[in-house]
């Protein structure tokens, strides 16, 4: 073990790393698995890769081709029976390093942009906004050239509400600021 903590074998380690597995709300690839974890000193990231994998092995996780880790049910009968012999200092800090991580990835999930290729030419953007009941915006432009249809796709990722306001206040507006030429 590498520092000073809490976390003084293996077998803790493995707890742990279910005891996050349980409460991350959609499977996570090897970075975040490996960030949530190392929340003690005493972690590291030989002995957590080794133990990942047993946790694999042993069934308590799946691991998809996409390389995302999962927990299965065997793996929520043991971490529920175990969690309890984790420090109650880890614990607070996984819950609340946790709850930062699943903030950011209900946020991926209801904020998404792509672009692809038109066949007569330019790119579609597609840009969707969802909130907890559901779909609240799926809007589709087009950009005459990829790095357009880039732009368009990251800065929607990074103010969706902004757009989604904008949009909103041009559709709802009585149209004096967005007088028509003729």
């Amino acid at each position: 073990m590498a520092g000073r903590g809490f976390i003084h074998d293996k077998l803790e380690i493995k707890f742990l790393i279910l005891y996050i597995a349980a409460r991350v709300i959609e499977p996570v690839p090897f970075d975040v698995v490996l960030d949530l974890t190392m929340c003690d000193d005493a972690i590291d990231y030989f002995d957590f890769s080794e133990c990942l994998a047993d946790l694999v092995k042993t069934e308590h996780l799946t691991l998809s081709e996409e390389g995302l880790y999962a927990i299965t049910d065997k793996g929520i009968r043991n971490s529920q029976i175990c969690e309890s012999s984790l420090p109650y200092s880890v614990r607070l800090q996984c819950d609340k390093n946790l709850a930062v991580c699943n903030r950011k990835l209900r946020r991926k999930s209801q904020v998404r942009a792509s672009y692809e290729p038109r066949s007569g030419g330019g790119y579609t953007v597609r840009m969707q906004l969802d909130d907890d009941t559901g779909s609240i915006m799926d809007l589709r432009v087009m950009a005459f050239r990829e790095d357009m249809a880039k732009m368009l796709a990251d800065r929607f990722r990074k103010t969706p509400e902004k757009i989604y306001g904008e949009i909103m206040n041009v559709l709802l507006s009585d149209g004096q600021d967005y007088k028509s030429e003729k």
